[in-house]
């Protein structure tokens, strides 16, 4: 049976900023006649995911088309590093701003979210409740943004276990099954062995770096005063290496491209799409004209 007269499943992997090239590639498979049914997400691909079941995206792209580092910025609210150093509510307000629809069953297009029970590690689908709180605890990158408690279970970024959740939309019902892989390319774009860095004010940073919302976190990091960061401070300004937040995004990085590596292998989807983005940071939301129409562009070639 042709692909366009089963029951379509989309599975958007995770991957920070280069998420927004979902946009791109629900565009060229909606462009191209592609009705989808069943759509579940890991991390930013549970954010794009909620918005599009929600039939909002032509709304979201207009938005991050025109964010910039300072809008970024905003959305960080730092906390006394407890569970994760940005609160996350913040990001929860921007998401609930254009997804109207609060429980998931109201949604026109069947939705779930990913996250990881960081008790005991096992992977959580989210098919039922709050919208927001779902894709919240499938965002919430460990030590990075602090962790949703639900039912008992503290609840972090699903990329852990499931970064690209082919067995998920499948078992919600679809027949032919699209998956979006965004970090193939990640490890070895993001190499640190030429790393070159300067010291300010005890925090490490990359001369090279155009990331300016990454140096404003770390900014907010320095006036986090407490003892066990003070001594951190002294031993990472004596070091010519990544900063905490480089080290900590690039360990993710790393693990969720070999995980994916194995659950791709596990669970093969039926068309698997994977637009190069690798040279888009963890942080670079303000290039999100790149990443849509790199997913964009590399849907069509795969569809031809």
């Amino acid at each position: 049976m042709p692909a366009k007269k089963k029951k379509i499943g989309l599975a958007l992997g995770s991957g920070s900023a280069r998420g927004w090239a979902h946009i791109g590639v629900i565009e060229a498979l909606l462009s191209s006649g592609y009705e989808i049914e069943y759509v579940a997400g890991t991390s930013m691909g549970a954010l794009v995911g909620a918005v599009f079941a929600a039939g909002k995206l032509d709304r979201l792209k207009e938005i991050v088309l025109q964010l910039d580092w300072r809008q970024i910025l905003g959305f960080v609210d730092i906390t006394l590093p407890r569970s994760g150093l940005i609160d996350g509510k913040k990001v929860s307000s921007f998401i609930r701003k254009y997804v109207h629809i609060e429980d998931i069953s109201s949604l026109p297009v069947k939705f779930s979210a990913v996250s990881t029970n960081i008790n005991t590690g096992h992977e959580v689908v989210i098919c039922e409740g709050d919208v927001i709180e779902a894709v919240r605890a499938s965002i919430s990158v460990p030590g990075i943004f602090t962790p949703v408690v639900k039912d008992n279970a503290v609840l972090v970024d699903g990329g852990l276990v499931n970064p690209v959740p082919v067995n998920v939309v499948r078992d919600m019902g679809a027949e032919f099954v699209i998956a979006v892989n965004l970090n193939h390319d990640i490890i070895e774009k993001k190499g640190y062995s030429n790393y070159q860095s300067s010291s300010r004010k005890g925090v490490v940073y990359d001369n090279k770096v155009r990331n300016m919302a990454l140096k404003a976190l770390n900014e907010k990091f320095e006036k986090i005063e407490l003892p066990v960061l003070k001594q951190i401070k002294k031993w990472i300004s004596k070091e010519t290496v990544p900063n905490i937040f480089e080290i900590l995004l690039s360990a993710i990085n790393i693990m969720e491209a070999q995980i994916t590596t194995s659950r791709l292998k596990i669970n093969p989807p039926d068309l698997l799409i994977q637009p190069e983005l690798g040279h888009i940071r963890f942080l670079e939301f303000n290039r999100a004209e790149e990443a849509i129409e790199a997913g964009y562009r590399e849907t069509i070639k795969k569809l031809k």
